[in-house]
């Protein structure tokens, strides 16, 4: 049974608290934070405190803050023996300050309220100890079938990725659903849409599904799109991924 100390009380701990209360083979010994408010969620299956000085014993303690508190945060484990573990996807494992130290980064986008399937969940872990390593893919083990080894450089490329296929994507469904409401309409009309571009990829690799004005050269189409826009950062977007999209598709044009 693996003892857990999770250090941080925002998105990804909620989730990870949910997680490893549904879990085989893991004790969820402590939840420790600065926001005694926000640490009564987290009473019903754990100890919780908002005192750094009272932090118990444990195989891991996994740092779910701001990426610019983890180093604050691991100087108050420096006597713990257990394994110190970050689960941000942009910082090094170096950040730590521990000798056992490790990353726990769950490849997922983690919103309040919304529940997520752990157990599809690309988990990525690393540290420096071989046993440390197998201490930690125990504990993924426990809440994903989805588990990689990956080092701290691989890490900051694979978490960049995530923020142009998650993050910019999701911007642009904000400026579509603003161009609706304008308009009136409903922004579930591009939601089949939206799904079937994201099940294209299951197929087929992103660059052989784009489709569009742009990956055809289309010019016509997109100088009328260009006057219906009025918004001087919208048309620069539009500038901008359209072009991006032609150079990418220049040598089918």
């Amino acid at each position: 049974m693996l003892k857990i100390v999770i250090l941080g009380t925002g998105n990804l701990a909620k989730h990870l608290y949910t997680a490893f209360t549904n879990a085989d083979d893991v004790d969820l010994v402590q939840i420790v934070g600065r926001n005694q408010k926000e640490l009564q969620q987290f009473s019903e299956h754990s100890t919780i405190s908002n005192s750094f000085d009272c932090i118990v014993d444990a195989d891991i303690y996994l740092i779910a803050v701001k990426d610019d508190a983890i180093t604050e945060v691991s100087q108050h484990l420096l006597k713990k023996k257990g394994i110190v573990a970050h689960t941000s996807g942009a910082i090094g494992l170096k950040a730590i300050q521990t000798q056992n130290k490790g990353v726990f980064y769950p490849l997922q986008t983690f919103t309040k309220g919304k529940t997520v399937d752990f157990g599809s969940i690309p988990v990525c872990i690393e540290a420096e100890e071989k046993e440390s390593l197998e201490t930690l893919h125990k504990l993924a083990d426990s809440i994903s079938e989805n588990v990689h080894h990956i080092d701290s450089e691989q890490r900051k490329k694979l978490h960049l990725a995530g923020v142009f296929v998650n993050n910019f994507t999701n911007y642009l469904y904000s400026v579509g659903e603003e161009f609706c409401l304008e308009e009136g309409l409903s922004f579930d009309l591009l939601k089949p849409l939206i799904m079937e571009t994201a099940d294209k990829i299951q197929a087929m690799s992103p660059k052989e599904a784009q489709t569009g004005p742009a990956r055809r050269n289309d010019t016509k189409s997109m100088e009328s799109h260009l006057e219906l826009l009025s918004k001087k950062e919208h048309i620069a977007l539009y500038k901008l991924l359209s072009q991006a999209i032609k150079q990418a598709h220049e040598e089918e044009l």
